[in-house]
């Protein structure tokens, strides 16, 4: 019993503790497809996913998000480790992988849940995107038109849309080129 009481321990503390060294951001760029691979490359990013947030309906389809009747946008949730990432540095990546200037939508994908969000959790994440957006202004007298508003839910997308870069390469790589996403951002951060 002593043993068993002992593996107890451990193993909650030791789950404690990696709770701990783990946080999340959630971005929305677009496409998700193309933010989950922009992210999970990055060191001490251990988990994207894929999914919806910011809108009123529990548990979203795809469908009904593509149609505008969720008030969701398509997000990624990252997790990751900050002893290893910053917000500040994540911020970066995220603006480095979209369009800011555009209202509309990302790229070839229009309409509200296709626009660029940055949900923050907290004032010290706010105040990260208020400097980030500052070190934007300064590159580019354009306005910034994506939206940063206040975490309040996440729903993870269906099965089929988790990692469909890696599970689908030819699609997605015709997807991306087409939609003309890569000649864009050349263009945006040269």
């Amino acid at each position: 019993m002593k043993k068993l009481l002992i593996l107890f321990f451990i193993l909650f503390f030791s789950s404690v503790s990696y709770s701990e060294d783990k946080k999340f951001a959630y971005f929305a760029g677009g496409c998700f497809w193309c933010m989950e691979a922009a992210f999970e490359k990055i060191d001490g990013v251990s988990d994207v996913v894929s999914g919806y947030s910011g809108g009123t309906k529990v548990n979203p389809t795809y469908e009904e998000v593509l149609r505008g009747r969720t008030g969701h946008i398509e997000t990624v949730k990252i997790t990751y480790d900050p002893k290893v990432i910053s917000y500040l540095d994540l911020l970066k990546n995220f603006w480095i992988n979209i369009d800011p200037y555009d209202g509309k939508g990302q790229f070839c994908d229009k309409g509200n849940s296709y626009t660029s969000v940055i949900f923050y959790q907290n004032n010290e994440e706010n105040k990260l995107i208020d400097q980030s957006i500052d070190e934007m202004k300064s590159l580019n007298r354009k306005k910034i038109k994506t939206a940063f508003v206040e975490f309040k839910n996440f729903y993870p997308a269906e099965d089929y849309h988790q990692n469909y870069y890696k599970e689908n390469a030819t699609h997605y790589y015709s997807y991306l080129l087409g939609c003309g996403r890569p000649a864009r951002l050349k263009e945006i951060w040269k």
